[in-house]
């Protein structure tokens, strides 16, 4: 690794390069190929030291071609792990079946993208919107800063360190994982977790409550305390369930908002809620 100028060897400078160009996983993205053409760009610092020959590299450019999708921020590991068979590739011609490097890359990028998208989009995205949220409804300026923060640290170290654990140790590390069995309990783990945020940012950010009240046997009843009483936050999860409902029917989203708003007008006036 710490030989820069030893050809076809990758160094650190060259997988750093991944890294950053990672970034542009999505900046072509297709319906054919997906995230295709972003991951290839990626690894072309790798594939131009390795396979000087135009037809060899063309080649490698190809196989990187082949249909690619998975979660952004877990996409580095399996650059890595590309970039360290296509190092293996390269020095054992004769010896190494090419077919095994899209193999390894099909059969990674389900499992990760279900990690990723549990984590980052389930869990860090959510934690670090409400905190944000949270502040910034307050007048605070630190609402979105603390927003990026939040989410893109931890996104930032993912992909960096995930793109040299990747070629050092990415192939060593799929097979004991696999062998114990161990991703499809990581992303029931992972779901889990971001289900409870999920469902406890539904009470805190949602604010719906009713005014209503009635008088039972000469007492006045408030509707909201008897609610309260029986499940805090009942109509926001309510709500919450009810829209829910509609996006599994194939509702419109456009018809979902116009609907809440009309709603909330009519029972705003009202005194509905």
């Amino acid at each position: 690794m710490e030989e820069q100028n030893k050809p076809g060897e990758i160094t650190k400078k060259d997988l750093r390069k991944v890294f950053w160009r990672s970034f542009t996983l999505q900046g072509s993205f297709t319906y054919e190929r997906m995230q295709a053409l972003g991951y290839l760009y990626s690894l072309i610092p790798l594939l131009i030291k390795l396979y000087p020959n135009s037809k060899e590299r063309a080649e490698a450019y190809q196989r990187h071609l082949a249909f690619f999708n998975t979660t952004p921020a877990v996409s580095s590991f399996i650059m890595g792990i590309s970039g360290a068979m296509e190092q293996k590739n390269a020095k054992e011609k004769e010896n190494f079946d090419k077919t095994t490097i899209n193999n390894i890359k099909v059969a990674l990028m389900g499992p990760l993208a279900g990690i990723g998208d549990s984590f980052f989009w389930g869990t860090f995205r959510v934690i670090a919107a409400g905190i944000g949220i949270s502040l910034a409804s307050d007048g605070n300026m630190l609402g979105p800063i603390l927003f990026l923060v939040l989410y893109n640290v931890p996104h930032f170290l993912a992909r960096y360190y995930g793109t040299f654990v990747g070629f050092n140790k990415g192939t060593d590390l799929l097979d004991k994982i696999q062998e114990k069995g161990q991703f499809e309990k990581i992303s029931l783990s992972a779901s889990v977790l971001g289900l409870i945020v999920i469902g406890a940012m539904t009470g805190t950010l949602i604010d719906l409550s009713t005014p209503l009240s009635f008088s039972m046997q000469g007492s006045e009843v408030n509707l909201q305390d008897t609610l309260d009483e029986i499940m805090p936050k009942m109509i926001p999860l309510g709500l919450t369930l009810f829209i829910l409902y509609l996006l599994k029917k194939s509702v419109k989203v456009n018809y979902i908002m116009l609907g809440i708003i009309v709603i909330g007008i009519v029972s705003s006036v009202l005194g509905i809620f």
